[in-house]
């Protein structure tokens, strides 16, 4: 259940906090008042899109944060094992933060999440009934949703989409090979001429680079040896050459060493004649390798010739199939080797991926139809119970009959759904756009969300106006419902009937209060009197009329009887 709710800089809200009870929570106030807008909060800690123009002031974060106790939540605490999660505790705490840019943060237990992990999560503390979702009462999707909840398919859809994205991706494979096939037995022998052209030519890896390297060396040997001279006169060729002078120079050392001695505390010059000597054969070495090189170079005017006519024909073919070296015609030549061998071996290998894909679909059917028999059974149990739960809130008459017939493999299987209802007697079954006013829907809705809550356990459930279009009687069986359901789940409910505000256990107050400078919303928790007051005030419009006074202290005793 949710224990506490803070908003702080959104929308008209300053800085509101609400503790909630674990029985039947009612908020009233005016339209306008901001009670969308608490919801329009507590819906981004379900994953909702975040939206910067909802941050009030722009030189701040705006934060919503929610507290859950969990404590007969193993589900919830074995996601946030699942999640690496800090899952010691019988409290989950939920958190949204909109940065003044619009940059959107979430978090569990004060550590940072991606919205799917907060949706997986929230999906399991608190659900949202607004009017939007009687709309969606026609969406097969959301049918196919409410029955799966029913079926508990969960585990077994997930094993279904998995095969099912295999079956897609074989499909896949073996329709595009055959297309692919299709295509090169049009164009097999001009395939074949453009891989002979590259097979002959014996590409080697990095060809180009290195023939290019290559022939900027033999195009400038007389500017490279010149420098290579240079580098070697003071090296070895000047009469006091570098060698020379440092050999002198060790034997100078050896002999400070042979006369003063190894001892000296001030200097060891036999250490430094041997660092010397060992910085001569390095210079010796490097001066080695000059000399080899120098010797090695000449100019070849044949070979330059050779590498000119060799990076001709690769930079012709490479500007011809647009790639930008020849590691890109080595790629090229792969691709086409595999296309001609896909021609040679084009029937074995669409029989191979036809088996696999027949495989992967049998098996995904499979699962379909183990799917299919728990919707079915659930769907059938589902409308006998819809009737039952229906009946007290005025629809005594009301005939439903769940659809599922077979179409094609979709990710969520093969079941093609849709409720069909009848209200009143002797009224053909209809979908529910067609045949229900927006109060009947709306009582669907409640009765509908009372039979979900049960099998799934849900810790928490909130109504926005769920009793819109219903009032009187209807009105009140409406909120003894939902004041059963709260016996067993906390049921939060946003309503204008003072006949549903009376069944609350606990009564918020939401209200507008403006100053100078700005309008903020505020919430405010009643009591006695002062439900008294706001029932008096939603029954006449005055909250001291006598007469609206004391329906509101009637209502609120039969609801005490409930």
């Amino acid at each position: 259940m949710i224990k506490s709710l803070h908003i702080s800089n959104y929308a008209l809200i300053d800085e509101l906090d609400i503790d909630f009870d674990s029985g039947f929570n009612i908020i009233t106030g005016e339209t306008g008042a901001g009670k969308s807008i608490i919801l329009g909060a507590l819906s981004l800690l379900l994953g909702e899109r975040a939206d910067a123009r909802v941050v009030r002031d722009h030189t701040r974060k705006s934060v919503t944060e929610a507290i859950y106790d969990i404590s007969n939540g193993p589900v919830v605490k074995e996601l946030l094992q699942a999640n690496k999660l800090d899952a010691d505790s019988d409290e989950c705490i939920l958190r949204r933060e909109i940065a003044p840019g619009g940059r959107s943060r979430a978090f569990v237990n004060d550590t940072p999440v991606t919205l799917p992990v907060l949706r997986e999560i929230a999906v399991h503390l608190v659900d949202i009934h607004s009017q939007h979702q009687n709309l969606l009462l026609a969406s097969p999707e959301y049918q196919l949703n409410i029955i799966d909840n029913l079926a508990d398919t969960a585990e077994l859809l997930l094993e279904y989409r998995s095969a099912y994205a295999s079956y897609r991706k074989t499909l896949k494979q073996y329709t595009d090979t055959r297309e692919l096939i299709r295509r090169n037995e049009n164009d097999a022998e001009y395939l074949q001429y453009q891989y002979n052209q590259l097979a002959e030519l014996a590409i080697q890896p990095g060809e180009h680079a290195v023939l290019e390297q290559e022939r900027e060396i033999l195009a400038n040997v007389n500017e490279i040896k010149n420098d290579l001279g240079a580098a070697l006169d003071p090296l070895v060729n000047a009469p006091d050459n570098a060698l020379s002078l440092m050999r002198q120079a060790v034997q100078a050392l050896e002999e400070l060493s042979a006369s003063m001695g190894h001892g000296n505390e001030n200097i060891d010059f036999h250490s430094l004649a041997e660092r010397l000597e060992s910085a001569r054969i390095e210079v010796s070495d490097i001066t080695d390798s000059l000399v080899d090189y120098d010797l090695a170079l000449a100019a070849d005017p044949a070979r330059l010739d050779e590498i000119e006519q060799r990076l001709s024909m690769l930079y012709s073919l490479e500007l011809k199939h647009h790639v930008e070296d020849s590691d890109g015609l080595l790629e090229l030549q792969r691709r086409l080797g595999e296309q001609l061998e896909a021609l040679e071996n084009s029937e074995d290998i669409l029989v191979r991926l036809e088996k696999a894909a027949k495989k992967a679909k049998k098996h995904a059917m499979t699962l379909a139809m183990q799917i299919s028999d728990k919707r079915h059974a659930a769907a059938s149990e589902f409308a006998d119970v819809l009737r039952r739960t229906a009946a007290p809130l005025g629809m005594q008459n009301l005939r439903c009959e769940i659809s599922l017939t077979r179409g094609k493999l979709t990710p969520d299987g093969f079941d093609q759904i849709q409720f069909l209802f009848a209200f009143n007697k002797n009224q053909a079954l209809m979908p529910v756009g067609n045949t229900a006013s927006g109060g009947e829907i709306s009582r669907l809705m409640l009765a509908i969300k009372t039979i979900i809550a049960e099998k799934i356990h849900l810790p928490s459930i909130i109504f926005d106006e769920v009793d819109t279009g219903v009032s009187g009687d209807i009105a009140a069986r409406m909120a003894s419902m939902m004041n059963t359901i709260s016996r067993t789940i906390q049921v939060i409910t946003i309503t204008h009937l003072p006949g549903v505000a009376a069944a609350g256990t606990t009564h918020f107050k939401v209200l507008k209060k403006d100053d100078e400078n700005a309008t903020t919303t505020r919430i405010t928790r009643l009591e006695r009197r002062e439900r008294e007051a706001e029932l008096a005030l939603m029954i006449s419009g005055n909250p001291a009329d006598p007469a609206a006074l004391a329906n509101a202290r009637a209502l609120l005793e039969k609801s005490s009887e409930i």
